[in-house]
């Protein structure tokens, strides 16, 4: 019993940094000590989107699932149920990885109309942003 809680902790470990929010006030420690530069625009369309899995998922999934179908079965069953959990863990690691997005379209203060891809954001046309940026990668996007 004990190991079957172990290897759900592991699991529940490895799945728990799939996700990053664009929006909140966790800074990666590589990003201090630097300095960034913002820009002010209002949101004018969003646009949902998916964001695909980027492999971490599938990878994570396959090795969590062979590991728990490794425990069923002897012999060939045993060989079966590994590849299935390793298939099923491939399936369902690639369907948890994936997030929801949205597509902004922003005219900034200067003029010019930019388009941004983020997760984790929830605005919505009319509202007013800041993004901070490192040369032309966007680090995040606040609303002001």
């Amino acid at each position: 019993m004990r190991k079957y809680l172990f290897i759900l902790g592991v699991i529940a470990i490895l799945f728990s940094g799939c996700t990053q929010m664009y929006n909140s006030n966790e800074v990666d420690v590589y990003e201090t000590n630097k300095m960034f530069t913002y820009k002010t625009g209002i949101v004018e369309d969003v646009k949902k989107v998916i964001l695909k899995d980027n492999g971490n998922g599938v990878m994570v999934g396959a090795m969590s699932g062979s590991v728990l179908g490794s425990m069923f079965g002897g012999g060939k069953g045993n060989v079966l149920s590994t590849l299935i959990g390793g298939i099923t863990g491939a399936l369902a690691g690639y369907e948890l990885d994936k997030a929801n997005g949205e597509e902004l379209f922003i005219r900034l203060d200067d003029g010019r109309e930019i388009v941004v891809i983020v997760k984790g954001v929830k605005l919505k046309k009319g509202d007013r942003v800041r993004l901070i940026m490192n040369g032309n990668k966007i680090i995040r996007v606040e609303k002001i």
